[in-house]
């Protein structure tokens, strides 16, 4: 034992020991900063007083200040202490998912009464898209996903690192700010028969441009004609317009035309719920059976990743849209939040047309949602951050969370500066 211990003293002492442990991850390099992230963290290293923050995407009150819904406090107070710390199901909240897909399909589907639709708990709108992922990637194996451009940045890597091949299609006309519908449609004639098509159900994130309703019958009816297979990520309901009937308009035209759909959906935007982590993936079936076992396998999926959803922002979900009243409170304080926002995007229009901007800010008003995609390019970016202490992404986008009426009046002068001459 003391030759041992001296030995391994001596290893020690050599540094053999030291180089052992630490050539395992020598060629690791650091990972590029995402560019949402990137940008809060410049927003927080920087001292000025006057520094605005427009790239977060999470809603924030006039103040600019974080918001928990008074609906969310009150579901809070009732299950305070009224649950054990069991695991949920590797399925998730039985009733949080009936609630939700009552949500997305229609209070009286008979999809649901049916039992057409196979469906678990997600860990939000991502967990949601790569558990969706991971099942096409298995029993679909040769597909691939086509994406629209732009796309939500982190849809490239949930798909990739399913090992999903991914193509594109066009979706937004950067002259116009708004939809660039014949290329868009072109794209979906022209992909293969059955392809798979990621569509953002409303509130397109990064560009705020949505399909008219007639211009989702368009989609879907080509769609069919293709053979084609929609999932959709619907991050935003009740957040975009304010009204989650209306919201989920696209989805409804798809089952009016019997499609059989995908849906991730996530409670971070229209409950405020970012950190709980509560979602859910949907798919629609054929029958019953089938539902069953789709519904098996996407637990199987989600059981080497993360076994068992989280308990609790499913419970605080169950308790707001089982309950009348709760509902009635979450349908007016989602419905205060989007037309805080809508306030915005007039106020900052209004704002640089008063400053007599050569450019049309139409499209400001035009675009619904969280984001306002501007059309100002990364070098204009750049100056408003260099020169005005104004952060956002690189690509223009605005978070219309992060405008609030102390701020929109030298938000639109910064912006009025740095565009004048384009």
């Amino acid at each position: 034992m003391l030759l041992r211990n001296g030995c391994a003293g001596r290893i020690l002492k050599s540094g053999l020991f030291r180089s052992m442990s630490t050539s395992w991850w020598k060629h690791v390099e650091p990972a590029p900063k995402d560019p949402i992230l990137g940008v809060t963290e410049a927003f927080l290293a920087d001292p000025s007083p006057d520094k605005v923050n427009v790239g977060v995407g999470a809603y924030r009150d006039d103040n600019g200040k974080p918001v928990v819904l008074e609906c969310v406090r009150e579901a809070e107070r009732r299950i305070a202490g009224n649950l054990n710390m069991e695991y949920l199901p590797m399925g998730g909240s039985i009733k949080m998912i009936e609630e939700t897909l009552k949500l997305a399909y229609g209070e009286n589907s008979d999809l649901i009464k049916e039992k057409h639709i196979a469906a678990v708990q997600a860990l939000s709108g991502t967990g949601a898209c790569r558990l969706f992922a991971d099942f096409q990637k298995r029993f679909s194996p040769d597909s691939q996903i086509y994406i629209p451009v732009p796309t939500w940045a982190n849809h490239h890597n949930l798909w990739r690192d399913a090992h999903v091949p991914q193509n594109t299609f066009h979706y937004y006309h950067p002259e116009s700010r708004g939809l660039d519908f014949a290329s868009m449609m072109e794209d979906i004639k022209n992909a293969p028969n059955g392809s798979f098509f990621l569509l953002h159900a409303c509130a397109h994130n990064p560009t705020g441009v949505d399909p008219t309703e007639e211009q989702w019958r368009e989609i879907s009816h080509q769609f069919k004609v293709k053979g084609h297979f929609a999932f959709f990520d619907m991050a935003y309901q009740g957040f975009a317009s304010g009204d989650p009937e209306r919201d989920a308009k696209s989805i409804r035209i798809f089952l009016e035309d019997g499609h059989l759909i995908g849906c991730a959906q996530s409670y971070a935007k229209n409950m405020g719920l970012y950190g709980q982590r509560v979602g859910c993936l949907s798919v629609i079936c054929e029958d019953e059976k089938q539902a069953v076992a789709v519904k098996s396998q996407l637990q199987q999926l989600a059981r080497p990743m993360y076994s068992n959803p989280p308990v609790h922002g499913a419970l605080v979900v169950s308790t707001i849209l089982g309950d009348p009243e709760l509902k009635k409170l979450w349908l007016t304080e989602v419905k205060g939040m989007a037309d805080r926002i809508i306030g915005m995007r007039s106020a900052l229009r209004e704002n640089l047309e008063k400053l007599g901007s050569p450019l049309s800010w139409e499209h400001i008003t035009k675009q619904i949602g969280m984001f306002c995609y501007s059309g100002m390019t990364p070098e204009q970016v750049d100056r408003l951050t260099n020169e005005y202490h104004i952060y956002m992404t690189r690509n223009g986008r605005i978070s219309m969370a992060g405008v609030t009426t102390g701020n929109v009046g030298f938000l639109a002068n910064a912006i009025h500066e740095v565009t004048k001459s384009a």
